[in-house]
């Protein structure tokens, strides 16, 4: 069989707008701005991708993992969120009853030597008597991070810890937030010895109805003296079991994230050093976890989602987990580099992580349930702290420490090397870029010129902030994809990105835009975050040569990778165009450096992401307003490609094993599809 002397090309003249008439494209085509893209398939001009290119960074920020991720329905499950001293605030608990008949107190009693406030109930009513108490009883009820959502058929466990001066009758209930509708409730009764002592209840609940605004009550009709703590109510569905909400867990798994980067963020920082993130505070059961309050974001979390969780998620997800830790600076004070030795405690979370099951803080993680190590390769010394007097004097002493012992460990340093030398060693550079769409959509452009010597970027937080973005902006979202395909093309130098923030309750925004919103029941992604679905195959894939031939619009921006479909086995080359601009663009793509006696194209599917105004958005009402549109590529072969003005656009063409029969004659090869 004969092979063509001449490059094979295959012109691919692809229809990339709405199925309109031929007369009319082919009159509106004269008046759109044109553009060609030259790919070369060939393997010596394609490169791999890094298998960790694309992930995800989740921050404490906006109730992102209290109150969202974590599906603890409880706010203030230990009582502690007022403070130590007491007496002390237990918002958002509420008493059910008049002071006639209930008085409500915290005291530090409890069992429980790292978090000692419990909450003291004195019943001063009775079921008969001279004092009877009101129909349905007195107590306490918590409404959950602005309402629990309570669903119909599924159930609840409910765990919490009591005592009492007597024999106690205890309802326990899911009521509506009014406290008239009772979707599912249970009684525990117990005798006074039974709770003479402190003593841990568990009881599951069924939901007979639905009410996405719910709260869980404790009541009594029984006079005496209760105290409760550590009041936990946890849907038994979550993901794969380990206490995630389900639809935002899948929300996550839907991006394919390569690496979790975790806990934060300005969150690991703290405004001050006393309520940074303590990792060693975040182990260990639950109950005796201590919480505390997030002095960035101004809210108490119980720690519940903790190191550990972290480190689950990551594996639930196939993802690699990046673990920040602080480095003995906050916002506003720092340890000197002399006295920092204590901090470097992230041997000890090393350890934790991948210690042998009989090691000192290995066997921690055994007991939490997970006696195989997790597989942590990647840690990060601060956030955003470089140029602080102590972070390179700090960084030192704790890369020097953690190279000794784990010297496999990559290191990540939170000063930028993209444009100048660094002073220090590093494994990876962090660079974080929030700006305007026109800056981020210029920046497509950023480690062009970027030394390909040395560490590698991880550009851990990027994102379309300010008067472009809104709550999430279909503007924002194209400026972010013209950036990723920047980063998608300098894969040799950046080796992992990631969006921020992540999540956000729409009943506390701390942040705008984010990439997944949410409330008690509902969820949805922003135009940000169905970017990211455009670039789920991209890491581990091939980076093929794409060039860009326009007129005078500097608007467009393209890559072009093949990957492998792991369900079908198939590959595909995959195409990725933004146009920035307000004109359509007619396109021409041509493929290089195919062999056309074993591929052929065919198969095709065309996703667009745009909308009918720039500044358009999704929400609960419209969750996908601006949403990829996916369609077949038929009868394209005399169809130019019509790019829609401020569009996202992705080819997926499927490379398909053929036999051709090609002459002695043939000096030239061209296929259409």
């Amino acid at each position: 069989m004969g092979y063509c002397k001449a490059p094979c090309v295959f012109l691919l003249c692809l229809f990339i707008s709405f199925c309109l008439p031929r007369q009319l494209l082919a009159d509106e085509v004269d008046k759109n701005l044109t553009a060609q893209l030259f790919i070369d398939a060939s393997e010596q001009s394609s490169r791999p991708i890094p298998q960790t290119l694309f992930g995800i960074f989740f921050e404490e920020i906006n109730h992102a993992g209290a109150g969202g991720l974590w599906a603890e329905l409880v706010s203030n499950r230990g009582f502690e969120a007022g403070g130590a001293n007491i007496p002390s605030n237990i918002d958002p608990w509420s008493i059910i009853g008049d002071e006639s008949s209930i008085i409500v107190s915290t005291d530090r009693s409890s069992c429980f030597e790292r978090n000692k406030v419990a909450l003291k109930m004195e019943v001063l009513c009775n079921t008969d008597g001279t004092h009877i108490c009101p129909s349905g009883g007195v107590g306490i009820y918590n409404p959950g991070f602005w309402g629990m959502n309570i669903e119909q058929g599924k159930s609840y466990k409910i765990v919490f810890y009591v005592r009492s001066t007597g024999a106690i009758d205890i309802s326990v209930s899911f009521t509506s937030s009014d406290g008239l509708q009772t979707l599912s409730s249970t009684n525990i009764k117990a005798s006074a010895s039974d709770v003479s002592n402190w003593t841990k209840m568990e009881v599951l609940l069924e939901a007979k109805e639905t009410n996405h605004n719910s709260r869980l009550q404790l009541t009594t009709s029984k006079n005496g003296v209760v105290w409760f703590d550590q009041v936990s109510a946890m849907p038994l569905d979550t993901y794969k079991g380990h206490g995630f909400r389900n639809e935002l867990a899948e929300m996550l798994a839907d991006i394919k994230p390569r690496f979790i980067r975790f806990p934060g963020g300005c969150f690991v920082e703290g405004e001050w050093l006393r309520n940074a993130f303590r990792w060693k505070a975040s182990v260990g059961p639950w109950e005796e976890r201590p919480g505390h309050f997030g002095d960035v974001w101004m809210y108490w979390t119980d720690d519940g989602l903790g190191y550990f969780e972290f480190l689950q998620l990551a594996e639930d997800l196939g993802a690699l987990p990046i673990w920040v830790f602080n480095n003995g600076i906050s916002h506003n004070d720092q340890v000197d580099t002399s006295s920092v030795l204590p901090f470097v405690q992230a041997l000890d979370g090393i350890e934790f992580a991948r210690g042998d099951a009989s090691s000192t803080w290995g066997s921690v993680r055994a007991a939490m349930g997970h006696p195989e190590p997790f597989d942590l390769k990647y840690v990060a010394i601060g956030n955003e702290d470089c140029g602080k007097k102590n972070y390179r004097g700090n960084y030192l002493k704790f890369y020097d420490a953690i190279k000794r012992t784990y010297p496999d460990i990559k290191i990540i340093t939170n000063c930028d090397g993209s444009s100048l030398p660094l002073d220090h060693p590093t494994d990876l550079y962090d660079f974080h870029v929030y700006t305007s769409a026109n800056n981020l959509f210029s920046m497509s452009h950023k480690f062009d010129r970027t030394t390909r010597q040395g560490p590698k970027a991880f550009v851990s937080e990027y994102a379309v902030t300010g008067k472009d973005a809104g709550t999430g902006s279909l503007l924002a979202a194209l400026a972010e994809a013209a950036f990723l395909i920047g980063l998608e093309k300098n894969s040799d130098v950046v080796h992992m990105a990631s969006y921020a923030p992540l999540f956000v309750n729409s009943n506390d925004r701390r942040w705008n835009p984010d990439a997944i919103v949410f409330n008690s029941f509902q969820v949805y992604g922003t135009p940000s975050y169905w970017v990211q679905r455009f670039f789920t195959e991209s890491s581990g894939a091939t980076l093929l040569n794409a060039t860009l031939q326009k007129d005078s619009s500097n608007s467009l921006v393209a890559s072009a990778i093949t990957w492998k479909n792991s369900e079908d086995g198939q590959t595909y080359i995959r195409i990725k165009v933004v146009n920035f601009g307000s004109n359509s663009v007619n396109l021409q793509i041509s493929v290089d450096g195919l062999d056309p006696n074993s591929v052929k194209l065919s198969g095709s599917t065309k996703t667009t992401l745009t909308s009918a105004n720039l500044m358009d958005e999704n929400s609960f009402k419209e969750p996908k307003k601006v949403a990829p549109n996916q369609t077949l590529l038929e009868d394209a072969q005399e169809m130019s490609a019509l790019l829609r003005p401020h569009s996202f656009t992705s080819f997926d063409l499927l490379k398909e094993s053929v036999s051709l029969r090609i002459t002695e004659d043939d000096s030239s090869l061209v296929s259409s599809i």
